[in-house]
């Protein structure tokens, strides 16, 4: 139960952290986006890329082939928060 409790409290501070990114965003204080180079520095190009090809997260391209792509930044965190997660439940469950 212990472990749980743990889990319990992590996904709480997760959420209030991403809550707090959010007003952050909103109020012009951190841009909405990251580059597709910062995502992957920030969580590693292949984690970006596996996300991304399983419909986790959503690249924009604006403009044709050698437009940048960006990711929106809450939206990539929340994944980033909540994927480990999910996995540990996962095996938890076996």
């Amino acid at each position: 139960m212990i472990i749980f409790d743990h889990e319990y409290r992590r996904a709480l501070l997760d959420a209030a952290e991403i809550a707090a990114q959010k007003v952050l965003v909103s109020t012009g204080q951190l841009k909405p986006y990251l580059s597709l180079n910062q995502a992957y520095k920030q969580y590693g190009r292949a984690t970006v890329e596996r996300w991304a090809r399983e419909g986790l997260i959503k690249l924009i391209k604006d403009g044709d082939n050698n437009s940048k792509v960006r990711i929106d930044r809450l939206q990539i965190e929340a994944v980033a928060r909540t994927s480990n997660r999910a996995s540990y439940f996962e095996h938890q469950k076996k």
